[in-house]
């Protein structure tokens, strides 16, 4: 199945918006009604040329298959480059930054999974008087910020799951507010559930084929493991002793009657945690949204500020930020960020102030209040860097602490919340940094972000492990020689988890979504 076979015609914005997600993520999901991608990178002409010789040749069964499967498995930005003109350009809807914003937060969020086996990534610049290296500081360390990319998928989620619904109570359209309502409850679980459940049986099959125990001792040996050793899925003795844990697992995976930490994870991709997290806090934003519908906006606004004060002060900072996502994209719409003559650009939408719409002719305006918006993001990016071991013994960070509630429990996500609202908050009014986002590179890794996401671990834990002990071998593992091999191992498996991300995308990510837009459509009833 081909994912770039999604028609745009057949989605509106909202629904196409609404199906992103970080999954990741957490949050992190996958845009992936979004799939023709084109305009983006230049045209392979030796891809194109060998595609043409092999439709042009009579191929037996087999080896039409082969080849075809050689295609397929070209990365995308190849492939649908292969026939098309060379520099098509693509009409960007006004949010598509937010896509952005998401793919290169879940692509920091593999990093962080696969750095943090090798070094301490989590002490901030200076920690307890040592830690001096650059890589810490401040704004760099948000390259490999795990915890702080999850804060901007949740954040995003309630963005994206809100500004459709928002739009129709803001019009009066109630029975299209029903009819969405009713349609996003339906598919969330299928959207968010089903690519990992896939994901996880490919593990299992990994597993039984003996490629997990191929890196095992690799995976818990301390001359390569210099930090964190990762939970590597177990082998059970029989194939039914493994689809009965399998089963199992999955069955906990369906977290939806507790808020433990980390509730939900499973054996098979520990960092998959985010995503029951996704769940219940999109169960719980639709009936919010479903109880303030009718509501005036300025009392909608009361009700969701008292709620997001409960939600924190109950010490939910997920629930927080998906509340706040609600927050934005409701205050997007009231400044008319998304309307026709705000929003045809293929950069962004130019920049507003929070609650008024920009007079046309104002270019002096708009150039300074996206110098503000722009200017205004560069503390929140500083609070998005609070060092995940904890503020304590950092520079700077310890006199921050003093104002972390002491009913807040995950210390080091306080401030890196509240660093992502403000981020996403400034980034929607910034031009600049909604025209980075919207590059063409970035767009990409926006459009596999959820493959990213359920990928970078099996394969990390197969072929990547196997790469970084030879790469370990080649350049030893003490001192300097240790950090060589650490990034000739990178070198090649970050390309490598890309490609598996693009492949898990066409192959799995995108037909899911086809699948449940048409499982919908078979069980609903007509109107």
């Amino acid at each position: 199945m081909d994912g770039y076979a999604v028609s745009r015609a057949s989605l509106s914005h909202e629904e196409k918006l609404s199906l992103i997600d970080d999954r990741s993520l957490s949050d992190v999901e996958s845009e992936s009604a979004r799939i023709d991608f084109e305009g983006r990178f230049s045209t392979i002409q030796w891809a194109s040329t060998a595609k043409s010789y092999c439709n042009g040749l009579r191929l037996s069964s087999w080896s039409s298959m082969i080849l075809k499967t050689g295609m397929f498995l070209l990365p995308s930005f190849i492939q649908h480059r292969c026939a098309r003109e060379r520099f098509r350009t693509e009409k960007l809807h006004p949010t598509a930054y937010l896509d952005g914003m998401r793919g290169l937060a879940a692509l920091f969020v593999f990093f962080c999974h696969y750095f943090y086996t090798a070094f301490r990534i989590a002490e901030g610049w200076g920690h307890d008087g040592a830690n001096h290296e650059i890589w810490r500081l401040p704004f760099i360390r948000l390259l490999y910020s795990g915890p702080s990319m999850v804060c901007i998928f949740f954040v995003i989620s309630g963005y994206a799951l809100s500004l459709k619904p928002l739009k129709q109570t803001r019009s009066r359209s109630f029975d299209g507010f029903s009819k969405t309502m009713t349609s996003f409850v339906f598919r969330r679980f299928f959207r968010l559930y089903l690519p990992p459940l896939i994901s996880t049986f490919g593990v299992l099959i990994l597993l039984r084929f003996g490629i997990y125990e191929m890196t095992r001792d690799f995976a818990n040996d301390r001359d390569y493991m210099h930090n964190v050793i990762e939970h590597h899925p177990v082998l059970e003795e029989t194939l039914r002793k493994q689809l009965r844990h399998w089963m199992g697992e999955m069955y906990n995976f369906v977290h939806v009657w507790g808020w433990e930490k980390f509730g939900g994870a499973t054996g098979y991709d520990v960092h998959l945690w985010t995503i029951p997290v996704e769940f219940r806090c999109s169960m719980i934003l639709f009936l919010v949204m479903f109880g303030t519908a009718r509501l005036r906006t300025g009392v909608r606004f009361v009700c969701i500020g008292l709620l997001m004060w409960f939600v924190l002060r109950s010490d939910k900072w997920e629930m927080f930020l998906f509340l706040w996502g609600m927050v934005l994209a409701e205050l997007d719409l009231i400044r008319g960020a998304h309307e026709p003559n705000t929003a045809q650009s293929t950069s962004a939408p130019e920049p507003l102030l929070p609650l008024e719409k920009t007079p046309a002719s104002v270019p002096e305006r708009r150039k300074s209040c996206n110098f503000l918006w722009t200017f205004l993001s560069i503390p929140a990016l500083y609070l998005m860097s609070e060092p995940d071991a904890g503020p304590d013994g950092n520079p700077g960070w310890e006199y921050l602490a003093t104002y972390i509630p002491e009913w807040f429990s995950d210390k080091y996500r306080y401030y890196q919340m509240i660093g992502s609202i403000i981020f996403v908050f400034c980034t929607a009014r910034s031009v600049s940094w909604q025209r980075f986002f919207n590059s063409g590179v970035v767009q990409y890794f926006g459009r596999i972000s959820y493959a990213i996401y359920l990928m970078h671990g099996p394969v990390t834990h197969t072929v990547g492990y196997m790469v970084e002990e030879w790469a370990y071998d080649i350049t030893g593992t003490e001192g300097s020689s240790y950090n060589c091999g650490a990034v000739l191992a990178s070198m090649i498996n970050i390309p490598l988890v890309i490609w598996a991300a693009d492949v898990f995308w066409r192959a799995v990510d995108a037909p899911t979504v086809r699948f449940t837009k048409w499982l919908e459509t078979k069980l609903s009833v007509e109107d």
